[in-house]
């Protein structure tokens, strides 16, 4: 099985304040993970930077070009109280997006059977038109709709396993029939949405975890509600939201994962893509703060892609 793993070093030139969470420290940390030599086989590249037009499927033209041009000359800024950026922040957008596409590039032409981006900014509290929550553009937004139109891939599916619930992927695809989102994520817990009543169209499926929940109840969530309709919407294309700020170890929630459920969860996503899709997936890095835990979970997440067994 051929994985492809996918990051730029402008990843590492996205710069917020001393101590906050979101530091060019986790890219590193994932990328020192993945160069044990249990990751030999893996495909390497580096992510191009999206074009404009690539992000505008998913955000207005007008705001990429404001919020690419708002980057400052020096030291560091705020577009809200959580997300900061800096000389480097555009760049690592588009290379964070641009990662994406190409890794729908490779499962689209069968060059890599699944991929994995490990970049940052995440993306998946990005709204339309507002950054929030350390996240510029919604990288797995923009992949989705990419996929559906360089490869009419129509039907694509989005899982999201972060602790926080991905408030900008679920607004950009709750009036599309052909789009699906699942996430499980802790609630109460910013940014407050995501209850079991939003289903968009039919297309969205949120499972509240409560703080304190464990693999049992994630397992569960999954086994009885999101799998089963992850299924019936049939994907042409998977992709993974990755968030690993689950794990008890993470600092800024209160689930209790580990990382066999990493492995679990994975395995069965596999699965249904197998079934639906020719086993067509993209993962992407979206949170995860205590970089022991996230190294270890995402070593984890990505043997299980490449089909080593945990």
């Amino acid at each position: 099985m051929t994985t492809l793993l996918l990051s730029h070093n402008a990843c590492l030139e996205h710069r917020t304040p001393v101590g906050h969470p979101e530091s060019p420290a986790r890219v590193r940390a994932v990328l020192d993970a993945l160069d044990d030599p249990q990751f030999e086989a893996l495909q390497r590249d580096e992510a191009p930077r999206a074009t404009v037009k690539d992000i505008a499927r998913v955000h207005p033209p007008a705001h990429v070009e404001d919020l690419l041009a708002s980057m400052p000359t020096k030291g560091s800024a705020h577009i809200d109280a959580d997300t900061a950026i800096s000389p480097g922040s555009g760049e690592a957008a588009l290379r964070a997006a641009g990662a994406v596409c190409r890794a729908v590039d490779a499962v689209a032409s069968g060059q890599a059977q699944n991929a994995f981006c490990a970049v940052r900014p995440p993306g998946h509290h990005a709204e339309p038109e507002t950054p929030m929550g350390f996240c510029l553009f919604n990288n797995v937004a923009v992949g989705a709709l990419y996929a559906r139109e360089k490869y009419g891939l129509l039907k694509a599916a989005v899982v999201d396993f972060d602790v926080h619930h991905g408030n900008g992927t679920q607004a950009m695809f709750e009036a599309d029939e052909n789009l699906f989102y699942a996430s499980t994520h802790q609630s109460p817990l910013y940014p407050g949405t995501g209850a079991a009543s939003e289903t968009g169209v039919g297309n969205i499926v949120n499972v509240p975890l409560g703080s304190g929940a464990d693999g049992t109840a994630f397992r569960a969530a999954f086994d009885k509600v999101i799998l089963p309709a992850l299924r019936t919407f049939d994907p042409d294309i998977l992709f993974i939201s990755a968030g690993f700020d689950g794990h008890a170890d993470d600092p800024l929630a209160g689930l209790n994962l580990t990382e066999p459920d990493y492995v679990w969860v994975t395995k069965e996503l596999m699965d249904v893509a197998q079934n639906a899709c020719e086993g067509r997936i993209v993962s992407t890095l979206e949170g995860g703060y205590d970089l022991g835990a996230l190294a270890r979970s995402t070593s984890a997440h990505v043997a299980t892609l490449m089909g080593q067994d945990a």
